[in-house]
């Protein structure tokens, strides 16, 4: 017996099917409704989320009703986890949200940051994140007189503190540190954003969206998968460390 499927595991394998994007586009439910029944999901799991009884689900998949309500779309997009824009609605509260621009660095690497992020990559290929966490954030801090550790302040943000920041978060992932990761590939995400460093972001970018995959999150993988490309694609990169 083929296993029931989660519809929001499902809808994240098809965000980029063109049939798919076609009958959401189109605001055809029934067809997406079939076509998630196609993969595996019951009735059942689509009509419950989408908070809709199956006779009517059924009446939509076999063409005798269509959704009409813009309240039964955002119910369905949010059950269903179908993105807002792919029905031409809203952009939905669960859906990841690009960081705000013009955010100011707090902290940054010391030193010729180019070359330690580049050392630090080399390191981490050979010895593994486990082993180099420890170092990598602690690198990015100077002490003070006393004795403890505190951020150097930074006149604006940069390219490189937003590679080492990234570098911070593979090697926690590695580590085993997931959630301490997302929080260094936000940070990431910021200062590549504030400093304009289109490629190092759309390289936090598959960092987030390979953290989102592994901790259970397909939707969220998916958004951050396509939205790497569009992100590095949009200028020139004024210092990159990779």
């Amino acid at each position: 017996m083929k296993r029931a499927q989660y519809p929001g595991h499902v809808v994240a394998g098809l965000l980029y099917d063109a049939r798919f994007a076609d009958a959401c586009a189109g605001r055809d439910m029934g067809a997406v409704f079939r076509m998630l029944n196609h993969r595996g999901v019951s009735t059942r799991r689509l009509a419950e989320p989408a908070g809709i009884s199956q006779g009517r689900l059924y009446d939509y998949m076999n063409g005798k009703r269509r959704v009409e309500k813009l309240s039964v779309f955002e119910e369905i997009a949010d059950g269903l986890r179908i993105p807002g824009r792919l029905l031409g609605i809203a952009s939905r509260p669960w859906e990841p949200q690009p960081p705000p621009s013009g955010i100011e660095a707090q902290t940054a690497p010391a030193g010729d940051d180019v070359s330690v992020v580049t050392t630090f990559r080399e390191a981490d290929k050979a010895a593994g994140g486990g082993r180099l966490y420890q170092a990598v954030p602690h690198h990015s801090t100077r002490r003070s007189p006393g004795g403890s550790s505190i951020p150097k302040a930074m006149s604006k943000p940069s390219g490189e503190a937003a590679a080492f920041s990234e570098m911070a978060g593979w090697t926690a992932h590695d580590s085993g540190r997931d959630a301490l990761a997302a929080r260094h590939f936000q940070r990431a995400s910021h200062l590549a954003h504030a400093s304009g460093d289109w490629s190092s972001a759309g390289n936090v970018a598959v960092g987030i969206s390979h953290l989102a995959l592994q901790t259970g999150d397909p939707s969220k993988a998916a958004h951050w998968a396509a939205a790497g490309p569009d992100i590095a694609a949009r200028g020139p990169t004024p210092g990159s460390a990779r």
